[in-house]
């Protein structure tokens, strides 16, 4: 492969990924703008959403692909999804490997109006190096950083070093329904060696890290009715009790005083770490009020769960439980009523290797036992997505590590990651053998999926070099045997 003069100032040629960094570098300004202007777009994929503005992500997308020098660039939709977009550049050496690489270009709804300090899709500078913005970080930088590392080695080398297919999403914040179908039948023209999954976190501000594990997820929706009728509460009260007093007790059952899960069995399947892997954890850096402080917890509110696990255990590798969301009567125009019913959607991150099903099941019989007073309850399962786990060993990850260390200028780490991502799963099911890599620039800061969601400038500027490196680094990993 060709690639372009030049030199370092004390006259060592350099490689081509620092070509391409210098050249990314040179365009920086114009990179950023380009993240504020796909910013702009409400790409919402969720139900009540405008369809039409996914629609005009997915264009907008497939304009920035073409634009960088991707080719056989589509717009591509499989029955009843939002738009996907792929592109590819696969003029590298014969021996060369093939990167699949995946984003999302939809994003989460914008929340509450007022709770922004600048409007949700109006991307806004601020003086604390941050971008602000629905979707600056989650995925919309996700995708752009990969995009400057690849305009950067084409501008600079005129090539790849590798294989490269990209594939972005358009209903990832939905849980990817349509993810598996889509893969299954654009198999062949997926097929890679390494995927590069981009949606993932760091540690911290400017702690590059792999993450290995990722948490499951299952969702029951619970409804109490009480009454036939809201009645008068000083008519009625005393003898006649509420629904939402009941829903209450019903959800009292899910945790004990230390905010730990209550329910029998539901740790049976979590699989207990080795001394190693507890020796890496405690290896990771954990400062307790920098943990307090970024979680936003009041003085006083004390941190929960097994206090015999470290944070970092609780949050990536065991099971917790939350309400998600809980229903009765508004407070604005209350009046002094003994409501009829009332509902609760209730959440549990899974551990990576339990079964999500079975931990559905034991949660929607604690709900609907004994219900108090006798009253109706009603549980709805949900969603029930296994965790997923990989051992960080090999050359792809190897070269990955070396990628973000020089991207970063300081040695990666490996984290679990506490939430759920829902395209993990089909990409290992229907392209299984190829290693996964899970990179992101997200930091606990950056209040993805809430108001006021950041993107750290730098981070973003030292994520782009790693994903040029990275190009570069992924040239030794061996082909699969397709």
């Amino acid at each position: 492969m060709p690639m372009g003069p030049g030199a370092s100032g004390g006259g060592r040629a350099l490689s081509g990924a620092e070509q391409a960094i210098v050249a990314l570098d040179a365009r920086r300004e114009r990179t950023l703008e380009e993240l504020i202007e796909f910013s702009r777009i409400p790409g919402v994929s969720a139900p009540g959403f405008e369809p039409a503005q996914v629609v005009r992500s997915a264009e907008h997308v497939a304009g920035l692909l073409e634009d960088v020098g991707l080719e056989r660039v589509e717009v591509l939709q499989v029955e009843g999804s939002h738009p996907y977009v792929l592109g590819e550049w696969l003029d590298a050496p014969d021996d060369a490997p093939t990167v699949l690489i995946y984003a999302h270009h939809d994003v989460q709804p914008p929340g509450r109006a007022e709770r922004w300090e600048s409007p949700a899709f109006e991307p806004t500078l601020r003086a604390d190096g941050r971008l602000y913005g629905r979707g600056v970080v989650d995925d919309k930088a996700g995708l752009m950083l990969h995009l400057a590392a690849l305009r950067g080695w084409l501008d600079a080398a005129g090539g790849l070093p590798v294989r490269v297919k990209l594939l972005v999403e358009g209903e990832e914040e939905i849980g990817s329904p349509n993810l598996t179908g889509f893969l299954r039948e654009h198999r062949e023209r997926l097929a890679a060696d390494v995927i590069v999954l981009s949606d993932t976190a760091n540690l911290a501000t400017g702690v590059p890290a792999l993450t290995t594990s990722l948490r499951g997820m299952v969702s029951v929706a619970v409804t109490v009715r009480a009454l036939e009728r809201p009645l008068h509460s000083g008519l009625w009260g005393g003898p006649v009790l509420d629904a939402a007093t009941a829903l209450s007790r019903v959800l009292a059952r899910l945790v004990d005083d230390d905010g730990r899960i209550a329910l029998d069995g539901i740790e049976d399947d979590v699989p207990e770490l080795t001394d190693a892997e507890r020796a890496r954890l405690a290896a990771l850096p954990f400062d307790a009020d920098d943990f307090r402080r970024e979680a936003g917890l009041p003085a006083g509110v004390r941190v929960a769960g097994d206090a015999s696990r470290s944070v970092y255990e609780r949050l990536w590798l065991r099971p917790s439980v939350a309400v998600i969301a809980l229903e009765s009567a508004p407070l604005a125009g209350a009046s002094n009523q003994l409501i009829d019913e009332a509902r609760a959607l209730v959440g549990v991150r899974v551990a990576p290797g339990q079964d999500p099903v079975r931990v559905r099941g034991l949660v929607q019989r604690a709900l609907e036992a004994d219900p108090p007073w006798g009253v109706q309850v009603q549980v709805r399962p949900g969603a029930a997505v296994p965790g997923w786990r990989t051992v960080p060993e090999g050359p792809a990850f190897d070269a990955a590590r070396r990628a973000l260390a020089a991207g970063y200028g300081r040695p990666s780490v490996e984290i679990g990651c506490g939430g759920t991502i829902p395209f993990v799963g089909p990409f290992a099911e229907v392209l299984g053998g190829a290693p996964a890599l899970l990179l992101g620039l997200e930091d606990p800061i950056c209040n993805a999926h809430g108001e006021n969601e950041s993107l750290h400038l730098g981070d973003f500027d030292k994520s782009c070099r790693a994903a040029a490196w990275l190009l570069d680094e992924l040239r030794s990993v061996p082909r699969l045997g397709r």
